[in-house]
């Protein structure tokens, strides 16, 4: 089945209006950066991060030319003293903290008879432990501002499914699905929803240069709607769990996609 038309980018409805959020990965290509513009167009205020400074600083400057409230800090999510200046950042510049999107990931693709230990490890180290060392920074933040959040994590479809060459990354986000349940657990005495996006395949530049064609041809051919997710389409989902819509909403895996096994 095709979406003949394609999917229609809705407005913002101020979902999120008085709300601070930060963001990681969110350099402009991929779900961070829809993500970011998604939550300016929702009426928050944004602290976005990357690893790639340049880029960040560029992002940055688009979204400054068209909205208020919107900063930028590099921030390597494996580094736990990048980590803690990041939300310390953003307790600076707002007086408190409501939102956290962990969007930063990192895949590859390898067979695993080849992989090596460096290859197995900075994937873990980026997508888990990066979400794990926000997901620590954002739990520490709310319990000391006492007046609850919400935290969002990016998942993926591989956490459930197997996909040859993709064993660290599955992996990792089959890691950040339990971690995003146990938190949530932990979390709720604190007034503090803590859930995940599963997205499957939502196309940006990045994707494009570490996937091949036929591959990409293939992923594609899976989905129902016969086309990949535009980042946006995903970064609505994450507006959704962010917002007061989901209020009784925590420690789940919300599948963008049709692909759940």
């Amino acid at each position: 089945m095709t979406d003949v038309e394609g999917p229609v980018y809705e407005p913002g409805h101020g979902l999120l209006k008085g709300r601070t959020a930060v963001i990681t990965a969110a350099a402009g290509a991929g779900i961070g950066g829809a993500t970011a513009r998604r939550f300016l167009e929702e009426g928050a205020r944004v602290l976005i991060s990357d690893a790639h400074g340049r880029r960040l600083k560029e992002y940055e400057a688009e979204l400054a030319a068209e909205f208020e409230g919107v900063a930028a800090l590099a921030c390597d999510v494996t580094d736990e003293a990048q980590v803690r200046a990041l939300f310390g950042t953003a307790l600076r510049l707002h007086g408190r903290l409501d939102i956290v999107v962990n969007n930063a990931g990192l895949g590859g693709t390898s067979d695993l008879v080849d992989m090596s230990d460096e290859q197995w490890s900075r994937v873990l180290d980026v997508t888990l432990n990066g979400t794990f060392r926000c997901t620590r920074a954002a739990l520490r933040a709310f319990r000391e501002g006492g007046h609850g959040g919400v935290i969002v994590n990016n998942a993926s479809v591989v956490g459930w499914r197997a996909q040859a060459g993709q064993a660290h990354y599955a992996a990792a986000k089959a890691g950040v699905m339990a971690l995003t349940r146990c938190a949530a657990m932990e979390a709720a005495g604190l007034g503090v929803r803590v859930n995940a996006v599963s997205p499957s395949l939502a196309m940006h530049p990045h994707l494009v240069k570490v996937t091949t064609p036929e591959l990409l041809a293939e992923l594609t051919a899976r989905e129902a709607f016969g086309r990949y997710a535009e980042p946006w389409e995903v970064a609505n989902v994450i507006v959704f769990l962010a917002s007061g819509y989901s209020s009784y909403l925590t420690g789940e895996v919300v599948s963008v996609s049709s692909q759940h096994a």
